[in-house]
């Protein structure tokens, strides 16, 4: 099936699912779609650019925390005695929800972009670590051989095996991460800030506008599946052997 036609009829039951239950739970909580749509136009002035700060905050702190765990990733799978003394602090340090230090970043770096964007950054770096520390380790040795046998040095290996042999690993991690990156945006920006569409979100909330809280919604679901795309279209471009 043609992608953008899965995408339409998708889009058709969770419509027609939303509309029904709208109906049954009879709340202005609730509004229905056909109430909530028209909304998405009202207020686009308002919602493009705060789609355009959350798309950047997102994708920032992506770039920075998959850039920085990739090497460190792959160089922890191919080094076991390394690996031996970092992965008690990763079995530690990964299971700790991240948004629990927006209070601290907040402190120490006020209410701008950074704290959002570091903030998501390191949740990301560490899914993204452990991810690719294991695809590292499952790199066959014969492959890596054949390329020493050919005079091929450390860095050869590293950047003609190990970075190739990993992208699948890296862009499922960028895939995952990106909806857990979506989702402490939107905590972040109602916590702290007055732009982004969290923001929009929770001070629609605050006035009781639901039909406009829902547009902002669907606006934040949409970033999300834009991210999974941009990454699953990526992947294909740069893994196009697997």
């Amino acid at each position: 099936m043609n992608k953008a036609l899965g995408y339409l009829l998708a889009l058709l039951v969770i419509f027609v699912a939303w509309q029904l239950l709208a109906l049954a739970v009879d709340s202005p909580a609730l509004p229905t779609p056909l109430a909530t749509v028209p909304m998405l136009f009202r207020y686009a002035g308002q919602l493009a650019p705060d789609f355009l700060t959350s798309l950047y905050r997102v994708v920032a702190a992506m770039l920075l925390g998959a850039t920085l765990a990739m090497p460190l990733g792959l160089v922890i799978g191919r080094m076991p005695r390394l690996d031996a003394v970092l992965a008690p602090m990763l079995y530690i340090l990964y299971p700790i929800p991240k948004i629990v230090f927006l209070p601290v970043l907040l402190v120490l770096l006020g209410l701008a972009d950074a704290p959002k964007i570091i903030l998501i950054a390191i949740t990301v770096f560490f899914q993204v670590l452990v991810t690719v520390r294991d695809a590292g380790k499952e790199v066959p040795e014969a492959a890596i051989l054949s390329i020493r046998s050919l005079g091929a040095g450390r860095l050869d290996v590293f950047w003609h095996v190990m970075i190739p042999a990993s992208l699948p690993a890296l862009f499922t991690a960028l895939r995952v991460s990106s909806g857990t990156a979506v989702a402490i945006l939107f905590l972040a920006e109602t916590l702290a800030g007055s732009t982004g569409l969290g923001y929009f979100i929770v001070d629609s909330w605050a006035l009781l506008d639901y039909p406009r809280m829902f547009a902002g919604i669907i606006a934040m679901a949409f970033l999300g599946v834009f991210l999974y795309e941009v990454f699953d279209i990526a992947e294909q471009r740069l893994a196009r052997w697997r």
